[in-house]
């Protein structure tokens, strides 16, 4: 659970910024209007969360997903861009004494 949260929220803020910002912002106000039994917090808090995923809603159904596409990445070229590198032959001298 630890580490799946924090990589929910950070692909939800790549995706969308500003309406994953209100939905946090709108979050944070109820959660503060809750428990100071301030209710015009509290409405407020609600009243945001509710028009930034009424956004997401909207937003969801006017673009189709883009299916995306896989690439492949080839870490060697298919064919040698050099030529072979010769055979050494190493020659075998007697050393002088």
């Amino acid at each position: 659970m630890n580490a799946v949260l924090p990589r929910f929220l950070k692909s939800a803020y790549r995706k969308e910024p500003i309406i994953t910002t209100l939905i946090t912002i709108g979050i944070v106000d109820a959660f503060i209007g809750g428990f100071d039994d301030s209710w015009t917090l509290f409405t407020f808090g609600l009243g945001t969360t509710g028009v930034a995923l009424f956004l997401k809603l909207l937003r969801m159904q006017q673009e189709p997903p883009i299916p995306e596409e896989t690439v492949v990445q080839h870490y060697l070229p298919p064919q040698p861009s050099s030529q072979p590198l010769p055979i050494i032959t190493v020659s075998k001298k007697k050393p002088r004494p």
